[in-house]
């Protein structure tokens, strides 16, 4: 692991080990900032994944602009990231619901949200986020291993497919 303790990378290119230098256009963030753009955006989505589903609830709840909102929930339909359906009683009101590609987000949202109470505030979150099954604290958001180990910043590396399972 080189000073900056970043991810090493297995491919040589002349690149120095232990630096993360995936190049940008081979690096599918940009791609999902640009889907879920910025703070309203992740802020629409958590009110979401917390059950709200129509545009005067997500407004109250937030305290956004109409047009902002407006906005933003258009580029998240867009992305596929929420679905917009008339409702059944009144084909004129709108309810907003996560689809898989919406749903999936759900753990970078927690990651997110532990970064934070770490990082940021320091306080820990009120509500806290439980197993519905037994009611105790969900661990860490972590990066695992295949088989389930917690892997360290140290025990990473970027590999071309080709490299896969091949040991150094």
């Amino acid at each position: 692991m080189g000073i900056s303790g970043g991810i090493s990378r297995g491919i040589s290119r002349g690149i120095s080990r232990g630096i993360l230098r995936e190049p940008l256009r081979e690096c599918s963030l940009p791609a999902a900032l640009e889907a879920m753009g910025e703070r309203w955006s992740f802020l629409i989505l958590r009110a979401a994944f917390n059950g709200l589903h129509h545009f005067e609830e997500f407004q109250a709840e937030l305290g956004i602009a109409r047009n902002i909102l407006a906005n933003r929930l258009a580029r998240l339909v867009e992305h596929g990231i929420l679905a917009r359906r008339p409702l059944p009683e009144d084909r004129r009101k709108i309810a907003y619901g996560l689809t898989e590609k919406g749903f999936v987000l759900l753990p970078t949202m927690i990651a997110l949200r532990q970064w934070g109470e770490r990082w940021e505030t320091r306080i820990p979150a009120f509500p806290i986020l439980v197993d519905a099954r037994d009611r105790q604290p969900i661990e860490q958001v972590a990066v695992r291993a295949h088989d389930g180990r917690v892997l360290g910043r140290g025990e990473l590396i970027w590999a071309l497919p080709g490299e896969i399972g091949a040991q150094d």
